[in-house]
This record gives structure tokens, C-alpha cells and sequence, in this order.
């Protein structure tokens, strides 16, 4: 049989169950994504796992969570688009751009005309450059920002270019309204309410916020935590994984002879007939299926990047 060079003794000494795949979390408000993994990881009794994007402790929504060898795939996941909900509230605008932060200013007599709103967000489509927000996980020299904002200090932070696809927003009541948002990876919601609050000239912040979607995932397909929290019957638990290669159905799949994985999974690249003229590629093989990822090289030939071993 082919295969992938052992884990290691490393791997040997981890404590927990060695299980592999793709959970659809559903996050609920209040907790850290690294809070709601490890209730994950402790349910499952898993020996590894890893959360694929923060979310902050007022978000909710969709959290796909890593175990064993689909660890090294999350980055496939952290770049993917999202899709989020949120209700931004107008006339107040706070020093983190959610609820959660101190009051900066306030609009009291609010008089924003749904006309207003669309011309405002006509602006925030399409591509664009993004500053994110002090309150972030962004680091600057090693620290993240947010551990400056709580000593008071601000820097100059570098625009990035971000790309919203879909922005569509409807009224709750008069200071409130619901964004629908589609948008790629490093897309700072906050800094959208802050910034649509500036162009109102009233101020807004986001009062609630939920993740939708992740890439091809929707929230429809997730687990809420607490029915992982109650239930006390491992099978059950996993037979709420995905498979891995399931978070990677963007990448072209390519399959490889028995002879050319031999090859790749001792980490030389190798020829494939059916492969793309670049980019990344999935890789299987008739006898041991999934095998993990590669890219083309500029001579045609794939090269391993992130294999797995799940034998």
C-alpha cells in the first residue's frame, strides 16, 4: 500500500482520540472561537484540532473546526469568502465598532433616509481598501493591535484590499438596520459600520453579528455546540465530520497512477495527465483516495505541499 510518512513519535504521545475531519460549528455569542474549540476538542476527546478564523465573543455563526491531520488545510479556509448577517445601529458610534466597546458619540435625534443608507453602501462595493481597526487581531511588531488599544495607544495602520461581492441592507426600526454581506477573506465588518457611520455622518456600530458562510459551508450545515456539549456517544459525535478533501471542492481534483503517488508522497513532484496549467490541486489515487494537496509547477509537474496521513 502507498502512503504518507508516519506522524511520528511526536504524535504518538498525544493524548486523545486520533480522528480526522471537518466540523461545521455553530458558534454561539459570548465565547472566544478558541473557547468554542476547545469544547469541541474535549467532546470529541480529540488530540488535535484547530479553529479556522476567529470570531469575536459578540459573533455568532459558522466556525469550521480542524481535527488531526485537516489541520493543515485551515488555511484554505482563513482565505476563503465569507457571507455574515449583522445589525449595525445608527447614531451611536463606540471606540471598537460593536457593542462591546465605550461610547464615542451620539446621534440623538436620528434622520437617516433609506435613500441615504443605499448611496452610502454604494460605496463600499466592489474593490476596495480596508483600514482594520485597532480592536483586531492584526500585528504590528509582534503584538496585536488590540493589546495596544486597551493601553490607549494608536498606530498608523496600512490599508489592505478587500473585495465585497453582495451588500444589501433592509430596516429593523428607525436607529437599526440588517446588512447581508458577501465579502472576501480580512473583511473587517466593524470597520464597515464605523466607516458607513462616518458617511451618515451619525455614527453606527455593529450590535450583532453572525457568520453565515465560509467558503463553500453554510450556517444551514452547522452543529450548535451545546448539542456536542450533551451528547455522550462518540459515534454520534463522529458521524458529525466531514470529509476533508469536502472543504476543498474549489480546487480542481487530479488523479495520479499508483506509481506517480508512490513517488509524490516521498515528496517529489510528478507528472499528471489531468492536471491544470497551475494553481493548487487536490490529489487522489484509486488505491489510497484522498492524499492531500499540491501545486503546479511552471514545468507542468505537481508538487506535494500538504499531504495527509490518516491510516
Amino acid at each position: 500500500m502507498i502512503g504518507v510518512a508516519d506522524l511520528g513519535r511526536r504524535n504518538k504521545n498525544r493524548i486523545g482520540r486520533n480522528i480526522q475531519g471537518i466540523l461545521l460549528l455553530d458558534k454561539p455569542v459570548g465565547l472566544t472561537s478558541n473557547a468554542a474549540l476547545q469544547e469541541a476538542k474535549r467532546a470529541f476527546k480529540a488530540s488535535k484540532a484547530g479553529h479556522t478564523g476567529s470570531l469575536d465573543p459578540i459573533a455568532t455563526g459558522l466556525l469550521p473546526v480542524c481535527f488531526g491531520e485537516a489541520t493543515k488545510i485551515s488555511s484554505f479556509f482563513l482565505s476563503a469568502d465569507k457571507k455574515y448577517n449583522s445589525i449595525f445601529t445608527l447614531g451611536i458610534a463606540t471606540n471598537t465598532g460593536d457593542a462591546e466597546g465605550q461610547e464615542l458619540s451620539r446621534v440623538e435625534r436620528l434622520n437617516v433616509s433609506d435613500e441615504a443608507i443605499k448611496r452610502a453602501l454604494d460605496e463600499f462595493r466592489g474593490t476596495l481598501e480596508q483600514i482594520p481597526p485597532m480592536y483586531s487581531a492584526v500585528k504590528y511588531q509582534g503584538q496585536p493591535l488590540y493589546k495596544l488599544a486597551r493601553k490607549g495607544i494608536e498606530i498608523e495602520r496600512k490599508p489592505r484590499r478587500v473585495t465585497v461581492y453582495d451588500l444589501s441592507f433592509s430596516r429593523v426600526d428607525e436607529a437599526s438596520i440588517e446588512i447581508n454581506l458577501h465579502c472576501s477573506s480580512g473583511f473587517y465588518v466593524r470597520s464597515l459600520a464605523h466607516e458607513l457611520g462616518q458617511e451618515l455622518g451619525c455614527g453606527a456600530h455593529v450590535s450583532s453579528l453572525e457568520r453565515t458562510g465560509v467558503g463553500q459551508f453554510s450556517l444551514q450545515q452547522a452543529v450548535p455546540l451545546d448539542r456536542l456539549t450533551e451528547e455522550t456517544d462518540l459515534q454520534v459525535l463522529d458521524s458529525l465530520l466531514i470529509p476533508m478533501d469536502s472543504g476543498l471542492q474549489h480546487l480542481p481534483g487530479v488523479n495520479l497512477t499508483d506509481d506517480a503517488a508512490y513517488y509524490l508522497c516521498r515528496g517529489q513532484p510528478v507528472k499528471a495527465a489531468n492536471a491544470p496549467h497551475d494553481g493548487w490541486v487536490r490529489l487522489y489515487t484509486s488505491e489510497a483516495g484522498f492524499l492531500g494537496v499540491g501545486k503546479v509547477l511552471d514545468d507542468g509537474r505537481v508538487a506535494p505541499k500538504r499531504l495527509f496521513n490518516i491510516r
